[in-house]
């Protein structure tokens, strides 16, 4: 009876192991991946993947489930546990497709820089992100208007839209955006006058091409504010 307990228990550790092998190998083509923190934080950063047509310089290349998305190129995350992509930067990438709204999704999201790129279609609907801080989309080939669900981003503190095809006016909910500080929509196909609202902002700096200017209220005690209004 002796005899016969010890084969049993040295197999014990293989009938454990077994199972992790067959998970993380598989069958086939089946790969182990990383653990991800957050599902959704997983999946907007794909939807936006799937939306580039042309990643010339391969940017996106290490966004796999092979790795951590933390670890994905101009993706940034928090250092508590769980982690949450705080910021994303792709800068001057060439990349072209559409920008996904999926990364309306992204919560904790402080900073979000597309600038110098060549994406086209509207401006993604980012309505949830009550963390985002700064929008820097300039430079690249987004039409359509300024959606108002923009002003949802109620902590905004900087804001370029400069050098795309948007049309339309300015809307006047830009004037909820009690923290902006920064505010660049030039050379773009805007019409109208420039909202009164935002003369009762705390901007510093605003950047607009020759937009009606009649009875905006600058506020002449702020000598850091600078307007900036180009004929174009």
């Amino acid at each position: 009876m002796h005899h016969s307990e010890q084969p049993a228990k040295q197999a014990m550790p293989m009938l454990v192991l077994l199972p992790l092998l067959l998970l993380c190998y598989g069958v086939g083509n089946v790969h182990c991946s990383k653990v991800h923190d957050s599902s959704i934080d997983l999946q907007a950063p794909l939807d936006f993947k799937h939306g580039i047509t042309i990643d010339p310089n391969g940017a996106l290349n290490n966004w796999t489930m092979r790795s951590h998305f933390c670890h994905w190129n101009g993706v940034e995350c928090t250092l508590e546990q769980p982690r949450r992509v705080r910021g994303l930067q792709l800068t001057s990438q060439s990349l072209s497709g559409q920008i996904s709204s999926s990364l309306g999704n992204l919560t904790f999201l402080n900073y979000l820089d597309l600038s110098y790129n060549n994406f086209v279609g509207s401006l993604p609907l980012l309505g949830r992100l009550q963390q985002l801080h700064i929008l820097f989309l300039y430079n690249n080939s987004l039409s359509g208007i300024i959606p108002d669900a923009l002003t949802n981003c109620s902590n905004l503190t900087a804001i370029d839209l400069s050098s795309n095809l948007l049309v339309g006016s300015i809307p006047t909910k830009l004037g909820l955006l009690s923290n902006l500080g920064y505010l660049n929509l030039m050379s773009n196909q805007l019409n109208g006058s420039i909202p009164g609202e935002l003369g009762q902002l705390n901007l510093k700096t605003l950047i607009l091409d020759s937009l009606e200017t009649i009875g905006f209220p600058v506020k002449s005690h702020k000598p850091s504010f600078v307007f900036l209004l180009y004929n174009i």
